[in-house]
């Protein structure tokens, strides 16, 4: 198990006001103790090769690998020349995973459109990852569909949100070599599923792995967040907090990765209150490591 670094603090700085760079981000994060930072596609300003390159050769200099790229992918348009669109996107979104030296690109679904039926999401999602699948073989780089939230730039929820369409999903595309899980236990919380069960049902294909924790308000509980649709969302009653202070079960998570002999990054996806939490977050995943994976 190898551990990686995600800006999540400073993803709006870095990505939508520009006040911050990536630059700024590698620089910052040289003396965190971690193997990896993972990038995301917006953190880019250019997608030319030489600026790749340069940002390449940043993470390199801090003596960090960039093990996966994070993209947004809205596979689930209604409109096919949208669909089409983000095809190509992530075709090139893998091209560039390559150029950083990664060896991950994370996908989506895309969004829960009102008027995109499961049936219809399910298969063009399928439509479209398939689509990406044979340019990820050809440079050796590895798919890997999260459970997530929303991206913050979307307007609606991600399609896969709930366990049973993110398994319908999965069952849907049976290639295993270059298309996987990226499995998130707090997104499964945020989801109102049980992150444990849906552990249990993917961990034969989880690639890599996002670590963050929730935990509630004071006086808050899950039922008092809980939306109408059952899920909960990102209530200002459920709160970023340091690894393993929350309420994700971390034991029962990464004993469960070991025994299938998990062996991939897991990358910090919180900080949300600073550097010195995710440090803090970096040196819990260290316990983790020492006690499950040698």
């Amino acid at each position: 198990m190898k551990i990686a670094a995600f800006p999540k603090c400073y993803l709006d700085a870095i990505s939508h006001d520009r006040s911050m760079t990536v630059f700024d981000w590698i620089t910052m994060a040289k003396d965190l103790p971690v193997d990896g930072l993972e990038m995301y596609e917006g953190f880019f300003t250019s997608l030319e090769p030489d600026y790749i390159s340069t940002v390449a050769s940043a993470i390199q200099d801090v003596g960090f690998e960039m093990p996966m790229l994070c993209c947004s992918p809205d596979f689930t348009a209604p409109n096919a020349a949208d669909r089409q669109k983000a095809i190509e996107h992530q075709i090139t979104m893998v091209q560039v995973t390559k150029q950083l030296g990664g060896r991950w690109c994370r996908v989506l679904t895309g969004q829960r459109y009102p008027d995109v039926s499961v049936e219809r999401g399910v298969a063009f999602a399928k439509q479209c990852i398939e689509a990406v699948l044979p340019v990820a073989k050809e440079l050796d780089i590895v798919l890997s569909l999260e459970n997530h939230y929303k991206d913050g730039h979307w307007a609606y929820p991600e399609f896969a949100q709930k366990k049973d369409v993110f398994l319908a999903v999965l069952e849907a595309i049976p290639e295993r070599e270059y298309f996987g899980v990226q499995y998130d236990p707090s997104n499964a919380i945020v989801a109102g599923d049980d992150p444990i069960e849906l552990l249990r049902e993917v961990v034969d294909r989880v690639v890599t792995m996002h670590a963050s924790d929730r935990y509630l308000a004071e006086g808050a509980t899950l039922e008092d967040i809980r939306q109408a649709d059952g899920t909960l969302g990102y209530s200002p009653n459920l709160r970023h907090g340091v690894i393993g202070q929350g309420l994700n079960d971390y034991d029962t998570i990464f004993s469960i990765l070991s025994d299938a002999g998990y062996a991939g990054w897991v990358s910090i996806e919180d900080g949300m209150n600073g550097m010195d939490e995710l440090r803090e977050s970096a040196l819990f995943l260290q316990e983790m490591r020492k006690k499950y994976f040698t």
